[in-house]
């Protein structure tokens, strides 16, 4: 009896946990969008320290193998292709929904031309 009560109560619960949730509003929206550009200049920088690091560890391979008379070999020659994605900006963009309302309101708003004769 208790087992047929415990798989009752367990597919109830089951039930709820598949249930739909609410839209996301659009603040929220807003702020995922900017924790996604956050973590993709996150990972820009990053990727632009990881280059830095890379260029001073070939710089040194290349000073300390010439003193040795060894050639440096290709793959460690300074890359040099760092780009510094700077500060982090972010700039919202502009609902469609509004873009596309803007025209129709001012065609809405200004008078019909009437046909000549």
């Amino acid at each position: 009896m208790k087992s047929i009560f415990v798989c009752v109560a367990a597919f109830a619960l089951a039930g709820s946990a598949f249930a739909k949730l609410p839209a996301p509003s659009d603040e929220a929206k807003a702020k995922a969008a900017e924790a996604a550009a956050k973590t993709a200049h996150g990972g820009k920088v990053e990727a632009y320290l990881l280059c830095k690091a890379q260029d001073r560890v070939a710089a040194r391979t290349n000073k300390a193998a010439k003193p040795a008379g060894k050639e440096a070999k290709a793959a460690a020659a300074p890359a040099s292709a760092c780009v510094d994605p700077g500060a982090f900006v972010y700039t919202p963009a502009v609902p469609a929904v509004a873009a596309t309302a803007a025209p129709a309101a001012v065609a809405a708003v200004a008078p019909a031309e009437k046909p000549k004769k």
